[in-house]
């Protein structure tokens, strides 16, 4: 079985707001020194494979710069290794990736030139452990043309995903996405892929303008399950999607939990990223760290309760971070309090500023009513917060503000700055 992994990374990931404006949502950082992305990438060298693609698109600039020739991940290889792939015009129709599919179907090329006989195809933005060499395994068993990775959810969350019917054997006998009903079982597709390279690319060709081929869970696995050899695989590890606001910050909150099954720590599964030199934490003698993530480079002098702070976070005397995921080399000012706020990098909070300032986290955002709606308030990156300055709970504050973007000083709940 010679196996190639593809990666797709081009989502622009609007349900994040204001963490994935300037970046693709597989490279918002997470658990403080990694991206969102090293998880599945990890997960592939991890596992034995060392042919990956990676699919992008909207905003690569950060995702180019992090993953680079691969080297951290011992990808940096003269055979193999992984390869960034963009859209491209060519003498063709090529173009911007229109969908899943579409995008792999404009890269059928890498598959053909790594003379590939399976395909995995995976989502870069999925924070989880998996050894693919166990859905290969059942892949390779049932003599499968696709097999897809599935997970038991919650029959109230059914409606959040693509929803796999199976027979006793676990071949999929029905697909139906986002169903409204609750009756077709829990069993939610993960977007984890194994195609037979030949099913993947005679399904992907047969596109046309009435039946196109661009997406998988619209197109090409309704047209499998009714014609082809399709069976899940079902996994029972830690998995999350966090693409939310809301689903981001739980997530963050939740690796502070000892009792999470999803250990950041493991040698034998080790996750991977793009490490900066940076001095180690320093913890001043009126500081207080209480069940939080600080990385590298990080200086508390103030109090830290149950957050994440990512490399060269400077907290200041007298500052509070509670229940608060903070990003790189941001500078919280002397008194500040942050409670129940993501903060992008580079972003200076002013001394004796307040953010997440109230007790009803039920005041939706103004703008972004579907986005920002569980009392997290999110500040992006390289804002510049006055002091003194009193922010509410569900407030987006754009990238790059300043202190003058603040003329009435306060910003009450559910605003935009």
């Amino acid at each position: 079985m010679r196996v190639v992994a593809m990666i797709m990374a081009g989502g622009e990931g609007t349900r994040l707001s204001v963490l994935s404006e300037k970046r693709a949502k597989p490279s918002v950082p997470f658990a403080g020194k990694f991206r969102i992305i090293d998880f599945t990438l990890s997960n592939c060298v991890n596992s034995g494979i060392f042919d990956v693609a990676v699919l992008t698109q909207y905003r690569p600039h950060s995702l180019n710069e992090h993953i680079g020739i691969g080297k951290p991940w011992d990808l940096d290889r003269a055979r193999g290794g992984v390869r960034l792939l963009q859209p491209y015009i060519g003498r063709s129709d090529q173009s911007w990736y229109r969908g899943t599919s579409d995008a792999i179907y404009q890269n059928l090329n890498f598959i053909n030139e790594r003379r590939a006989d399976t395909v995995l195809i995976l989502s870069g933005d999925h924070i989880y452990k998996m050894d693919y060499n166990e859905i290969l395994e059942t892949h390779r068993r049932e003599g499968a043309d696709l097999t897809v990775g599935v997970m038991e959810v919650p029959l109230e969350q059914t409606d959040r995903f693509g929803i796999m019917t199976t027979d006793e054997t676990d071949r999929i006998v029905e697909f139906t996405e986002k169903p409204k009903a609750r009756d077709k079982g829990p069993l939610a597709s993960m977007g984890i892929y194994v195609f037979n390279a030949d099913a993947l690319i005679r399904r992907l060709s047969e596109g046309s303008e009435d039946s196109p081929r661009i997406d998988f869970g619209k197109n090409v696995i309704p047209a499998m399950v009714a014609e082809d050899v399709v069976y899940a695989h079902r996994f029972e590890g830690y998995w999350v999607d966090v693409g939310t606001i809301e689903s981001y910050w739980e997530t963050s909150m939740q690796l502070l939990d000892p009792k999470l099954d999803f250990d950041l720590f493991d040698l034998d599964w080790p996750v991977r990223t793009r490490s900066e030199e940076r001095p180690p934490a320093k913890i001043g003698p009126q500081a207080r760290v209480d069940q939080s993530i600080v990385c590298n480079g990080c200086t508390i002098r103030g109090t830290v309760e149950r957050s994440v702070l990512s490399p060269g976070v400077y907290v200041s005397p007298g500052a509070v971070v509670r229940d608060s995921v903070v990003m790189n080399d941001t500078w919280i000012g002397p008194g500040a309090v942050l409670d129940r706020v993501i903060v992008d990098k580079q972003v200076v909070v002013g001394a004796g500023a307040k953010l997440g300032f109230g007790e009803d986290l039920t005041v939706p955002n103004k703008l972004q009513p579907d986005k920002i709606n569980s009392g997290v308030s999110v500040v992006g990156k390289g804002a510049h917060l006055p002091p003194g300055v009193t922010v509410g709970r569900n407030v987006v504050i754009n990238a790059d503000r300043d202190t003058e973007d603040f003329p009435s000083g306060d910003v009450t709940s559910g605003e935009t700055i």
